[in-house]
């Protein structure tokens, strides 16, 4: 599954040889095309594949016509940029066991595949367990699955990842239009 130089880079980062066996978490390939979806939190522009874009799109416009923000704080991560969050956080002194439980390896993030997003709202801080008391999450809760986005990572989920009620994808990330 994993080609060398992702092997390689699993190594630098001190990632556990047995990381994403049994599919847990899955490897996603990373999206090649792209299209600018608009600026994050801080102003840096964000993607996602056309699918994804159009759907992130109308869920925009239906939350904003329900009264509700929503704001994008990533989109599309490439491989070496996941690799550069581990970094960082390997260098400000975690350890690669809790930093899994956050960020995924490089070659694991669902948002390769261009079709996640995390997502904020004006009132709670991006990135943390509040937004599951926002006006927005409980509109996603309610309206996500009309355009195909669900909630990836509940609590106890079976990735292991830490609870994350910002993050959501669309159903069918190979990127297959559903009826």
């Amino acid at each position: 599954m994993l080609d060398d130089k992702l092997r390689r880079l699993h190594q630098e980062l001190g990632i556990p040889w047995h990381y994403g066996q049994n599919n847990l978490p899955p490897y996603y390939t990373e999206a090649t095309e792209l299209v600018e979806v608009g600026p994050n939190l801080v102003g840096r522009m964000q993607t996602m594949t056309s699918l994804a874009s159009g759907r992130w799109q109308r869920l925009l416009e239906a939350a904003g016509q329900d009264g509700i923000r929503l704001m994008i704080v990533s989109g599309f991560r490439s491989v070496d940029y996941q690799a550069e969050l581990i970094r960082k956080k390997i260098a400000a002194g975690q350890v690669i066991e809790q930093i899994l439980q956050v960020n995924a390896a490089p070659g694991f993030s669902q948002h390769h595949s261009g079709m996640a997003v995390d997502i904020a709202s004006p009132g709670s801080r991006p990135l943390t367990e509040e937004f599951e008391t926002s006006d927005a999450f409980a509109w996603l809760t309610e309206h996500a699955g009309q355009e195909g986005f669900s909630m990836t990572y509940p609590r106890e989920n079976q990735y292991g990842f830490i609870y994350e009620p910002w993050h959501w994808a669309l159903n069918n990330l190979d990127g297959t239009e559903t009826t």
